[in-house]
């Protein structure tokens, strides 16, 4: 794969890492505070119901973490197998697009 590849890749990864972050932050924050308050599923699932906020909130947590562990794998599987070329970019694409289909699945299921 070329330079200008790799350098767009190496960006994609970084962005969708200063996308996640703070969503993270925010995501173990309502896990807390669901728990403390001692919400059941179905409570947290009713309030989340019909929610754009939280279909938005979520819809960019799945791309971004998406595109961000499909970059990731095709690295560590470049640096840790034999494995190179079109095959490979093939692989991580279809990774990028299962974790894409079933996170907005699980989105869909729930706002």
């Amino acid at each position: 794969m070329s330079g200008r590849i790799e350098l767009w890749l190496y960006v994609a990864q970084r962005l969708s890492a200063m996308v996640l972050a703070p969503l993270v932050i925010v995501h173990i924050a309502t896990i807390i505070y669901a728990i403390r308050d001692g919400l059941t599923a179905a409570e947290i699932l009713g309030r989340t119901e019909g929610s754009i906020l939280w279909a938005g909130f979520y819809g960019l947590f799945v791309a971004a973490a998406a595109v961000h562990g499909a970059i990731g794998l095709r690295t560590i599987l470049r640096e840790m197998t034999a494995w190179r070329g079109r095959s490979l970019d093939v692989a991580a694409s279809a990774f990028c697009l299962m974790i894409l289909v079933m996170g907005f699945r699980a989105v869909g299921a729930v706002t």
